[in-house]
Parts: structure tokens; C-alpha cells; sequence
């Protein structure tokens, strides 16, 4: 069982830079796959991006490219989503989740709650 705890959402403006983090529990963080998704109101939850465990495979959705990072680390039980450039249509609720697959097989297990982040124009 893994929980996860997502953390750093906020208030941004368009162009500015946010990071968020989500802690994880348990002992066996290493051997997980971590994702962020996120969902804006009224669309579907989307794949943003993962890191595989030992943090040597990461994928991104095409949009975020270039412009956001996914890190971890494992001693602190840890994963950071690092967002620069932001624009209005980053907005959503972004959540953190863990799964067994690699980095392009989408299977997560376990989510987290999700925290806000809102871009202004």
C-alpha cells in the first residue's frame, strides 16, 4: 500500500514558474513508477508525466514539453513536478500517482488526492 500527499499547488501567473511535490509512504517507494495527471473542470484526467524508479526514464505529454520536469528522489520518498512557462490552460487539479508499469504503460495503482493550480492570464 502506498499513500501519497500532493503539495505546492497555488496561484501563478501566465509565464511564471510552480512546483509541486508529492510525498509517498511506505518502504518501497524505489520500486514504483511515479505520474502526474492532471484534470481541468469539465475535461477528463490527463497524463502529464513519469519517472520510472531508479529516475532514469522519464515521458512527457507532448504539450508540457520543454517546459515542465519530473524528478525524484528516492531517500526522501519524493517526486517534484517542476512547471515553468505556465499558461492559463496548464490549470487544473494535478495528482500524483504510483503504479507498477514503466514509464509509457500508464498503470497506476495508487493516487493521491490532488492539489489546485490555477494560471492567470
Amino acid at each position: 500500500q502506498v499513500h501519497l500527499v500532493e503539495s505546492g499547488g497555488g496561484l501563478v501567473q501566465a509565464g511564471g514558474s510552480l512546483t509541486v511535490s508529492c510525498l509517498a509512504s511506505g518502504r518501497t517507494f524505489s520500486s514504483y513508477t511515479m505520474g502526474w495527471f492532471r484534470q481541468a473542470p469539465g475535461k477528463e484526467r490527463e497524463f502529464v508525466a513519469a519517472i520510472n524508479g531508479r529516475g532514469l526514464a522519464t515521458h512527457y505529454r507532448h504539450s508540457v514539453l520543454g517546459r515542465f520536469t519530473i524528478s525524484r528522489d528516492n531517500a526522501k520518498n519524493t517526486v517534484d513536478l517542476q512547471m515553468s512557462s505556465l499558461k492559463p490552460e496548464d490549470t487544473a487539479v494535478y495528482y500524483c500517482a504510483a503504479g507498477t508499469g514503466d514509464v509509457l504503460a500508464y498503470e497506476y495503482q495508487y493516487w493521491g488526492q490532488g492539489i489546485q493550480v490555477t494560471v492567470s492570464s
